[in-house]
């Protein structure tokens, strides 16, 4: 792992990694500032551009293992998200998004759990407030292209409220679905990658620090940070496919919503 090429502290005293250690070592790229951060972007489309388009290439009724895994890509988000949340009516034009903000987000994660690489796009918050906004622009969008300006007050008048108590809810409706919604949608993306990327990697800074000391009791307890950096990395990798998951599962909530304000 990039940690353990590290050089260990010889001071006696651990020094964990901060955040200028979770991005890529100048003596594997050369690039500084945020052009890291860039380059693997659009990478990451590339390789979701060129994954499907060679698994649909030959289409056939007998699909072959890649025709097979980009159907099931597929399938997932088109029924397992869009059709079951938005609904079979409504969830058809939703699909290209959904699809795209799923793949995008999952191979942006998937950085971070690449040896020698290991950095998670999204563990830079601009990249989960940039999505974040664009979803938050098109449900809103969405709304207003069904009703109007009427959305606004769909949005943050619920139905069955008595007149009176609406000077406490309204207020709060519009703090909750204007304010804290876009942001919670991009920090639980942000936050989550880079705690899981700082955890390994003080998991890693770690390992290399006892071995590195002399005293044989250190060396021998460096096993047990071996199995819990382990542990900890196959959580990170798990968590970077749940958090592409709920980013995509609550992109189509928010569509539902809005395309089903006056029934909310």
């Amino acid at each position: 792992m990039l940690a353990l090429s590290l050089p260990a502290e010889n001071s006696g005293e651990f020094t964990p990694p901060g955040i200028g250690e979770a991005g890529i070592p100048s003596p594997w790229f050369g690039w500084d500032g945020f052009g890291r951060y860039q380059i693997l972007v659009i990478l990451s489309v590339i390789l979701i551009a060129a994954f499907f388009l060679i698994a649909s290439r030959k289409g056939s009724l007998v699909p072959g293992k890649l025709q097979f895994a980009g159907e099931s890509a597929y399938g997932f988000v088109r029924n397992g998200i869009a059709k079951d949340v938005i609904g079979e009516r409504d969830f058809r034009p939703f699909i290209p998004l959904l699809f795209t903000l799923f793949f995008f987000i999952l191979v942006n994660n998937i950085y971070g759990a690449i040896p020698l690489l290991e950095l998670p796009t999204f563990g830079h918050v601009g990249g989960a407030y940039g999505l974040a906004l664009l979803v938050f622009f098109l449900w809103i969008g969405v709304g207003l292209k069904k009703y109007g300006l009427r959305y606004f007050k769909l949005a943050v008048v619920p139905s069955g409220v008595p007149w009176y108590l609406l000077i406490l809810v309204v207020p709060i409706e519009i703090i909750s679905n204007f304010l804290v919604r876009p942001m919670t949608h991009s920090l639980r993306l942000f936050a989550t990658m880079l705690a899981g990327h700082m955890i390994v990697l003080i998991a890693g800074y770690s390992l290399e620090f006892l071995v590195n000391l002399e005293n044989p009791f250190a060396k021998a307890s460096s096993v047990l940070v071996v199995v819990g950096f382990l542990a900890m990395y196959m959580l990170e990798a798990l968590i970077m496919l749940l958090q592409a998951y709920v980013f995509t599962l609550l992109s189509a909530i928010y569509i539902e919503g809005a395309l089903h304000a006056d029934s909310h």
